[in-house]
């Protein structure tokens, strides 16, 4: 690759190219990073035409050349500031400078609530009611939306809660003032986001600006190989180029509106990319790629190899995208699902919900777990009066829910496994339940979020068992608000184990017959985010009482699915070194975990099953040892029954 990028450099190397870079090497006037980077006594040998060009290592020379043959042009007062364009026919400059009008309609696309404040550029390619689109690359507009099933872009949340948004700044030049806002507009949303095995681009939509911007024209057709083109955009700092070499002969160049001049090295086609040769650096993904020769845009940047080639893609294909007739099919979200309902309390008569004397015919009891007096002050009372307090009772489970927090706080579930009834997942239908107040539950808006999921507390197979009907009815109960948490989409990366345990310790040697009863509940975190009112964990805890090999005594265990939070916050409470050495929440997995232990992380009264758990310590011989036990459960043969 150095012989390939050394001869290409030297096809550039014109007389008038050559004698303008020993000219400006005599006078010092090559741009700064060049002038540190090959030192002055190299300098000094280029001026007195003592020194070859090609003796100098290719990625300088290959610097030098750029920067001297087509140097990337500053652009100030919407207006190309012009320098001699040597590697370029005569001219070239007029045909430059007459795309002035089209600067003030590329923008650079910066991020709200996001670590960094911009990713790209964007230009205005449509006015349509008022509103104006945008086009930039999808790998910028991914930085902080992600794709819907409908093609359009949704923006994400941070790591700490707020949304990510973008705006775009079609100022930025050179000398611009810091904090300057007057030409900046707020994107609204992204009417496309392309598929990752789509051509790279997004829409951006602008509901208004204060002030007029003129769309850019398309051409009527694709480039041509030798074409002159020209980019306008924002160069930045890329550590997907060679970053020494970017650092010493371009930093001079970052983060301002600059327009580039080049030619098309290779023209699209069904077996070739459309590549050009313009100065580009990261942020310029998303210019525009104009034709010199018609002024309008023959392509959108998206990528370049430092020292070989960028490629862009073509205005067909962009025509193509804003026609609505690309080649991906948008469909509606598989998880789409029928209008919330509603259902009164009468319907509910006869519910019996969560069995505590289930296991053994009664002989083991199962209690509900106590909860600490603060979240039971938050819980809602429903009409029809259970025995047990706050049980929102339903098929063969029950809930307790807090209104405060619109989460549901503890689930408790009868599991016959010997009896279970499988029933296909239909169109999803979910309700608010007449027996508490409609303004404490959640509904189809609140989940409207990509980033928020709606999850079973209750999973919808476990209360499914009995003769069909009664397997049906506990089927549609799980689909209540009051058993729906809201939760991070980012948990569905440990889900697989997660939702797979009851099945697993049913029908484990170690465990009797195939009954269970399981309790599921949230973590509560003092920095649990808050969205439309609901409170959203960012983890979950699991609780499953069995009978033991013989069938006579209890048997418990618990789970978490969790990055680690709990687990850190029990060895910071402990002062265990641990937590000071190293400890990285990572993705969401599955853990066991010692049910004293999350009896202690929670304030839940657990003392019935403590005593039942494999993983319990024994009194006395291992008192000196506090570090919290658990287990990663990266396979369900890790569990210990």
């Amino acid at each position: 690759m150095p012989d390939e990028r050394l001869e290409a450099v030297r096809a550039r190397i014109t007389p008038p190219v050559e004698e303008a870079i020993r000219k400006a090497a005599a006078a010092g006037t090559l741009p700064r990073p060049l002038r540190q980077a090959i030192g002055p006594d190299a300098a000094a040998a280029l001026g007195a035409d003592k020194a070859g060009l090609d003796t100098m290592p290719v990625a300088a020379l290959e610097a030098i050349v750029q920067r001297t043959g087509r140097p990337p042009l500053l652009i100030k007062n919407d207006k190309v500031q012009m320098e001699p364009l040597l590697d370029f026919p005569p001219g070239t400059d007029k045909k430059v400078i007459a795309l002035n009008p089209a600067i003030p309609s590329v923008g650079r696309v910066e991020f709200l609530n996001h670590r960094m404040s911009w990713g790209g550029t964007g230009w205005v390619v449509d006015k349509k009611h008022g509103a104006y689109l945008i086009v930039t690359n999808r790998h910028v507009a991914k930085l902080v939306a992600q794709r819907a099933a409908n093609g359009s872009g949704v923006f994400m949340r941070s790591p700490i809660g707020p949304r990510y948004g973008a705006r775009v700044d079609f100022h930025e030049e050179a000398l611009s003032p810091a904090n300057d806002d007057s030409r900046t507009v707020v994107v609204a949303d992204i009417t496309y986001l392309a598929d990752d095995l789509a051509a790279d681009m997004a829409i951006l939509r602008v509901g208004s600006s204060p002030f007029a911007i003129t769309p850019l024209q398309l051409s009527d057709k694709e480039a041509k190989t030798g074409d002159l083109i020209a980019l306008i955009g924002y160069p930045a700092y890329d550590s997907r180029n060679d970053v020494s070499d970017q650092a010493r002969y371009f930093h001079d160049l970052f983060d301002v509106k600059r327009l580039a001049p080049g030619k098309v090295m290779q023209s699209l086609s069904g077996q070739t990319t459309l590549t050009h040769d313009a100065t580009t650096l990261g942020g310029n993904s998303g210019s525009p790629v104009f034709g010199l020769d018609s002024g309008r845009v023959v392509g959108l940047h998206f990528s370049g190899e430092y020292g070989i080639a960028n490629t862009a893609v073509g205005v067909t294909t962009i025509k193509k995208i804003l026609s609505g007739s690309s080649t991906m099919v948008a469909v509606a979200g598989p998880t789409e699902g029928a209008p919330d309902g509603h259902h009164d309390a009468a319907r509910f008569a006869g519910r019996r919900g969560f069995n505590p004397a289930f296991l053994k015919d009664g002989a083991i009891k199962t209690p509900w777990p106590g909860l600490p007096d603060a979240i039971r002050a938050g819980l809602a009372e429903p009409s029809d009066i259970p025995d047990e307090r706050f049980e929102i009772r339903y098929t063969h489970f029950g809930v307790k829910y807090s209104a405060a927090d619109k989460l549901p706080i503890l689930t408790a579930v009868n599991i016959d496994g010997a009896h279970s009834v499988r029933i296909k997942r239909s169109r999803d239908q979910w309700f608010t339940d007449g027996r508490i107040a409609a303004d404490a539950q959640l509904a189809a808006a609140n989940f409207s979020d990509l980033e928020i999921d709606r999850g079973h507390m209750v999973r919808r197979e476990d209360p499914n068992w009995g003769d069909a009907a009664t397997a049906q009815q506990a089927n549609d109960d799980t689909f209540h608000y009051v058993n729906a948490a809201a939760q991070h989409s980012r948990m569905n990366q440990g889900k697989t184990l997660w939702q797979g345990l009851e099945n697993y310790i049913l029908d484990n040697s170690r465990t009797f017959g195939f009954s269970a009863c399981v309790f599921t509940g949230p973590v509560l975190g003092d920095d649990d985010n808050v969205i439309d009112g609901a409170r959203v964990p960012e983890e979950f805890w699991k609780v499953v009482a069995t009978l033991d090999e013989q069938g006579n005594k209890l048997r418990a265990t618990a789970y978490l699915l969790s990055q680690g939070q709990l687990i850190r916050d029990l060895m910071e409470k402990r002062s265990r070194t641990e937590a000071m050495e190293g400890v990285v929440l990572g993705e969401y997995r599955t853990f066991q975990i010692a049910i004293a232990d999350l009896a202690e992380a929670t304030g839940y009264d657990f003392s019935v099953y403590a005593s039942a758990d494999p993983l319990r310590r024994e009194e006395g011989i291992e008192a000196a040892d506090d570090a919290p036990r658990f287990l990663p459960i990266d396979t369900f043969e890790n569990i210990q029954l």
